[in-house]
């Protein structure tokens, strides 16, 4: 009989023996196919309840027995011995249970050693059961370093038979989530988040992690189980979330060490997919983390291939697009400063690229060159993103940090805006991301003069696509209310009111902002207007950012100035003195009929609107043919009391502002009278062919006979611009109230008597532009 073997020679000593190992002996069947005897565990489990002390024996002579039969290849009574043990297991909870613990976990290590799978699996599912029990008294000696070591190199199995094979890396996957639960909630197992645990556990999970494909995307249930990939996903992202703040980073070095080992980051699919797998699995406090191991991995990759950076990078784009409006940690600034000086290196090496064009490596030169716009693209775009997220009060600080350390792309020296009044145009789409969604309280903050000045450089480069991007940026800072939307396209629009428009009543801060940079503001959107290589959303962006600044910085006197843009693009379109195409100058009428039928509806003037609407569209329809539509909108215009805008420099803005109210009325009596004589002037005569020299030299004298003339001779002066202003006004309102002499006659009434008076056809004076 096989119980021979553990009786000893003599049969009689059987008795002799002690009654935990009798217990034992009878659990096991003369035939293993018969399996555990239940009977006989009853009795096992209820002397093991009772006499507590006896476990361990029961445990070393379980194990005893486990050995022999193990290296016999009996493996029958070994799957009874391990069942005995579960069982047992599940039964007791005393303090004395940890001698036998130690007894079950030798027994499991055995079947892990040994080279059968059947084995394997059989001590990884016992382990499982062990790992899901709750002791009542943590343990201060137990180590599970041999079974993350063993549990790994399950993981990696390379079994011939693919279905042995996945077998076994399951097990090892269920293996390794069992000493996570076993121990990360033990205080007393830290040491499992040590590094030399940490290189074995992590990479065991995303080795299987990477052959997703080769099973269901989305398994579930029972298929989910024995399916490595998912199950090691399962068990990575049970990891992280236990993780705390002093083991995330022991947690993340050894996903980069993988990544880089198996030349995952080109291409970056999985490296991709694994980082969200981390951003949504960790605590989000510990986001901060994440995006910091990535900047310090890109340092150590900072000489690598421009596709391995570019890949890095991506990746720190998608941690931060999962971070944002969340932690991003207090070191802002410093992740600026880290991808600025990657773009930095990039533009060197890109630069070096070009310095070798020419040579026999003239292909792999422009192939590397290709590259690092690459890694510059996807610097670009992280930087956006990431400053984008941002609180509105970060983001005017991160603009003009932006701005001293970009470098300009363009460059071939590669120099930074610290020495350049002129921010990098390639590089503006960061600043198009940073400012999307800012809502800044003051145009001050948002738009300080140092980052202002180079702005508007660019706005006057001859690339139409820049200026845009331009236009864009201011349109992110201007709309505070998000209005722009709603104004998309050069059109008449018929009700304003319809567009239910937001907007706040403009503030103090504002109105300084407008009255010290408005004059820069309206300077470049005149230039920005006549460039020749304007396309239709030039025009259209022109159109949102005049009507914007009508919404949010608009008071009397910006409305004022804005009314003499709108005047000045029209007279540069009729005098047409630099030759502009038909397409430029049509549509520059176009932004100016839309916006000033904008703005007439915004300062609630009806008889202002229907003037615009009517006139202007009947100029657009026949702008070849006839100008007197367009000389109809100049003389109404100038009865609005108003004078031409003409651009000017900062200079020159801030001579004017220091003018007096005598000089202003002045000049306003000056345009009036040379702008409507006795005989109606066309407006391709003297008012509309000034010079911009020939205006700045009557400014200089007006002004300087004001300031050196006695008082008197002023006071004279004044008098005799204001009679000779009423005259013109008297005479403006008496041809637009009194109707024009008709050859038919006119009616007068004299003494109740009416009196018809014919007036010849040749006495009749008309317009030049009427006469044929």
């Amino acid at each position: 009989l096989y119980h021979n073997e553990y009786w000893g020679v003599c049969g009689c000593c059987g008795p002799l023996r002690p009654r935990y190992k009798r217990l034992v002996d009878n659990i096991f069947p003369e035939d293993p196919k018969d399996g555990l005897v239940k009977s006989d565990m009853e009795k096992l489990t209820f002397y093991a309840v009772s006499a507590p002390e006896k476990l361990d024996r029961i445990g070393a002579y379980l194990a005893e027995r486990l050995s022999r039969d193990v290296l016999r290849h009996r493996y029958g009574y070994v799957v009874i011995a391990m069942e005995a043990l579960d069982q047992l297991l599940m039964a007791c909870h005393s303090q004395s249970i940890k001698p036998f613990v130690e007894s079950f976990l030798h027994m499991v290590a055995k079947l892990l050693e040994s080279q059968e799978p059947d084995l394997q699996v059989l001590g990884t599912n016992s382990f499982v059961k062990f790992a899901n029990i709750e002791e009542d008294t943590p343990s201060y000696h137990r180590r599970y370093d041999f079974f993350v070591s063993q549990f790994s190199a399950m993981c990696h199995s390379t079994h011939e038979d693919p279905e042995t094979r996945t077998r076994i890396r399951v097990a090892g996957i269920k293996g390794l989530q069992g000493v996570v639960r076993k121990t990360v909630n033990d205080e007393l197992q830290a040491i499992i988040w040590e590094p030399q645990h940490m290189n074995k556990l992590i990479p065991s999970m995303l080795f299987n992690m990477q052959e997703a494909d080769d099973f269901d995307s989305s398994p579930s249930g029972t298929e989910r189980d024995e399916n490595p990939a998912a199950l090691a996903e399962s068990c990575f992202r049970e990891l992280l979330g236990r993780a705390a703040y002093g083991n995330m980073n022991n947690a993340l070095r050894p996903v980069l060490v993988h990544l880089d080992n198996h030349g995952l980051w080109d291409p970056n699919e999985f490296a991709v997919s694994c980082f969200r797998i981390i951003m949504y699995s960790i605590q989000a406090q510990h986001s901060h983390h994440v995006i910091q191991q990535v900047l310090g991995h890109l340092d150590t990759h900072n000489k690598d291939t421009p596709r391995v950076r570019a890949g890095i990078v991506q990746v720190l784009l998608e941690t931060v697009a999962i971070a944002a409006k969340g932690s991003v940690g207090p070191t802002v600034l410093e992740v600026f400063n880290t991808l600025l000086k990657h773009l930095r290196m990039s533009v060197d090496f890109e630069m070096g690229a070009d310095s070798r064009r020419g040579s026999a490596s003239s292909v792999s030169s422009r192939s590397k060159e290709s590259e690092e716009r690459i890694v510059q693209n996807a610097i670009i775009q992280t930087i956006g993103f990431f400053g984008g997220n941002l609180p509105d009060y970060q983001r005017a600080e991160v603009m003009m940090f932006i701005m001293g350390k970009v470098p300009d792309l363009g460059d071939p020296t590669g120099s930074t805006l610290a020495s350049s009044d002129t921010p990098p145009p390639h590089n503006l789409p960061p600043y198009l991301q940073v400012t999307s969604g800012f809502k800044a309280k003051t145009m001050a903050a948002a738009l300080p003069p140092l980052f202002l000045d180079p702005l508007f450089s660019i706005s006057l480069m001859e690339d139409s696509e820049l200026r845009q991007l331009v236009l864009e940026i201011l349109h992110n800072i201007i709309d505070r209310h998000d209005n722009r939307a709603k104004l998309r396209g050069i059109r008449i629009i018929p009700n304003v009111a319809a567009l239910k428009i937001k907007r706040e009543k403009i503030s103090k801060q504002d109105v300084s902002f407008m009255k010290k940079h408005g004059q820069q503001l309206y300077r470049h959107i005149y230039l920005g207007c006549k460039e020749e290589d304007n396309v239709h959303k030039n025009f259209e962006l022109l159109f949102t950012a005049l009507a914007l600044i009508t919404i949010e910085l608009a008071n009397e006197e910006v409305v004022i100035d804005l009314i003499r843009l709108a005047m000045a693009l029209q007279d540069m379109v009729l005098a047409n003195e630099e030759n502009m195409p038909m397409f430029i100058r049509c549509s520059i009428l176009a932004l100016v009929a839309a916006y000033l039928n904008f703005l007439s509806q915004m300062i609630a003037n009806p008889p202002f609107c229907q003037h615009v609407i009517c006139e202007y569209n009947k100029f657009l329809e026949h702008l070849v043919e006839c100008t007197l539509s367009a000389w109809i909108i100049g003389v109404s215009l100038c009865i609005l009391n108003l004078k031409h805008f003409y651009p000017s420099s900062p200079d020159e803005d801030r001579l004017s502002r220091r003018k007096s109210f005598v000089d202003t009325i002045s000049l306003q009596v000056d345009l009036l009278s040379s702008s409507l004589p006795d005989k109606v002037q066309s407006p391709t005569l003297k008012h509309y062919s000034r010079l911009e020299e020939q205006e700045k030299e009557k400014r200089r004298q007006v002004i300087e006979k004001f300031q050196k003339a006695p008082f008197e001779e002023i006071a004279a002066h004044c008098e005799s611009k204001a009679n000779m202003l009423h005259d013109r006004l008297a005479q403006i309102f008496e041809l637009t109230i009194r109707p024009p002499p008709s050859p038919s006659g006119t009616v007068t009434i004299t003494a109740g008597h009416a009196q018809y008076h014919s007036v010849p056809v040749y006495e009749m004076k008309f317009p030049d532009l009427c006469v044929y």
